[in-house]
């Protein structure tokens, strides 16, 4: 058995450490006070500053240690779609759509084919986000990098009146779940100390190789979310990222009574190797990449938008109780 805190990331003990970073940072919002830019809030998923009549919604992630894989097979094809994804779908949550990219590569050393490679991640993330790459920045650090890294920083813009918080969320709106591409770029810490010790990254597993699994580019919901935001009153947005289902408590002080999909694919190996069913729903997004809250008078149709993109399900309703319930798995988070 073993747990995300004991591969060597704990949630808790990270957030409790986080405090105070985002103590100050909030002290810092009066610098802006009453000048263009002056910040609304720090954001469930993105920061939001305001322009006059739009917000700029700014956001900031990395690939984490995705990375690993990447160097462990020399594939680095895919990792810059992931970098793009985790910035583009955080700013869809607040309902703004993604604009502009700048990247991050840190490395110990440069390596032209590796860059090429990246390159052409960051280019196809970059064309399914509908976004540019304005620019970025190469450190060449070989006393502190091991390898390398990457992140980025992406915009986005919303009309005010548009904006989602999730503060419109009912009891009984409906809960929709929009199929993900496999693990992301969540809980790779956990997937690669439990797997990799007891199997190659070579290993077939219903006709994969891990490495493939584990390398599977994470998924860019722009298209289907912006469309959604279009054509229904939209409640709430989540990306299913570190933390599994809980990213719906940045949300809502509502609960959740949801029924996920079958454990399949990389989730079904990584359960079967000794992760206990709480721990894979509060670390994976299990099959489920986002998340959107509607009315139910307008779920048919948001269904219906959204299969055209990627296939999704209804996963549940809002409750009046807080907490997260996954009735099929009588798992409570």
């Amino acid at each position: 058995m073993l747990t995300y805190a004991q591969a060597g990331v704990d949630d808790e003990k990270t957030t409790k450490a986080l405090r105070g970073i985002m103590s100050l940072a909030k002290e810092t919002f009066r610098f802006r006070k009453g000048k263009l830019g002056e910040p609304s809030g720090m954001g469930h998923y993105a920061a939001l500053m305001d322009f006059g009549e739009v917000y700029l919604a700014m956001t900031t992630d990395g690939v984490g240690t995705k990375v690993l894989v990447a160097e462990a097979v020399g594939k680095f094809d895919t990792i810059g779609i992931d970098m793009v994804a985790m910035n583009v779908n955080d700013l869809l949550c607040v309902g703004a759509e993604p604009v502009a990219l700048v990247d991050y590569l840190a490395v110990r050393e440069p390596h032209e084919r590796v860059f090429e490679e990246i390159a052409k991640g960051l280019y196809e993330g970059a064309r399914q986000a509908g976004i540019a790459i304005v620019g970025g920045e190469t450190a060449v650090m070989p006393d502190l990098i091991n390898g390398f890294d990457l992140a980025g920083t992406a915009i986005g813009i919303v009309e005010k009146e548009k904006v989602i918080k999730g503060e419109r969320i009912r009891p009984g709106d409906a809960v929709i779940g929009i199929t993900s591409s496999g693990i992301h770029s969540n809980g790779l810490t956990l997937a690669r100390k439990l797997l990799i010790p007891k199997y190659c990254l070579d290993y077939e597993y219903e006709g994969k190789k891990l490495w493939e699994w584990l390398l599977e580019p994470t998924r860019i919901y722009v298209g289907a979310v912006l469309e959604l935001i279009e054509s229904v009153e939209v409640h709430g947005l989540a990306h299913i990222t570190g933390g599994g289902l809980t990213n719906l408590k940045r949300l809502t002080n509502h609960g959740f009574s949801l029924e996920m999909p079958p454990i399949e694919g990389i989730f079904k190996l990584i359960h079967e190797n000794g992760v206990p069913l709480e721990e894979m729903f509060r670390v994976f997004n299990m099959g489920a990449g986002f998340i959107a809250i509607v009315p139910q008078e307008e779920k048919e149709t948001a269904l219906e938008v959204l299969n055209k993109h990627f296939e999704s399900f209804e996963l549940g309703t809002v409750t009046e109780r807080p907490g997260i319930t996954i009735e099929n798995y009588g798992v409570k988070l």
